[in-house]
């Protein structure tokens, strides 16, 4: 099998974006987006998905973070898009439940070549330290758009935001590692009944 690695750049008026994934990684991240929050979050995905990521972000913090928020879930979903190839023998689907004390989430993911977001979370607080929680729904869409995914989450239980947030994204993480797997059973057949994806 060949190596799944990508690495992509976006360059616009508002950001400045570099993201190199590794699927088949250890679960390392290496990230300076200038939101603390987010690096948080873009850790539990690495750690848990064990997927390398190394991102570098610089955008217009000086306004919010929503565009570069938005924008590195745009970034990150192309270079999964490139990194998975034609997803011959990948398991496709992939789904996590995460509990964090009195957070529970739930992830649900399918590499279906069709972007789709659902996303029922009602975070108990406008934003986590400076990070507006409107702005995850932002990532998840710029993902999704760019990954070509199906992607539903739902957060069924939560107190406190930050561990609701924790919570989705280490589901995430944990879907995502699923779903990218290859299967030894599938020997590079192509998931889907269509034929290609």
């Amino acid at each position: 099998m060949s190596e799944r690695i990508a690495t992509v750049s976006r360059d616009t008026s508002e950001t400045q974006i570099t993201a190199t994934i590794n699927l088949d990684g250890e679960g390392h991240l290496v990230a300076a987006t200038g939101v603390g929050f987010l690096d948080h979050m873009l850790d539990q995905i690495a750690r848990h998905g064990l997927i390398d990521i190394e991102l570098r972000a610089h955008g217009d913090l000086h306004i919010d973070a929503h565009h570069t928020v938005e924008d590195i879930g745009i970034t990150l979903g192309q270079a999964f898009d490139q990194a998975i190839g034609d997803k011959r023998g990948i398991r496709r689907y992939g789904h996590a439940y995460v509990p964090l004390d009195e957070a529970l989430s739930r992830v649900v993911i399918d590499f279906s070549g069709r972007p789709g977001l659902h996303m029922d979370v009602e975070f108990t607080r406008a934003a986590i330290g400076t990070l507006d929680t409107q702005l995850f729904w932002e990532f998840f869409q710029g993902f999704v758009n760019h990954a070509r995914v199906t992607l539903h989450i739902d957060n069924l239980k939560g107190l406190n935001a930050h561990h609701q947030a924790e919570t989705i994204f280490k589901a995430f993480g944990r879907a995502l590692r699923m779903a990218v797997e290859v299967d030894p059973r599938m020997a590079g057949q192509m998931p889907s009944t269509k034929g290609s994806l």
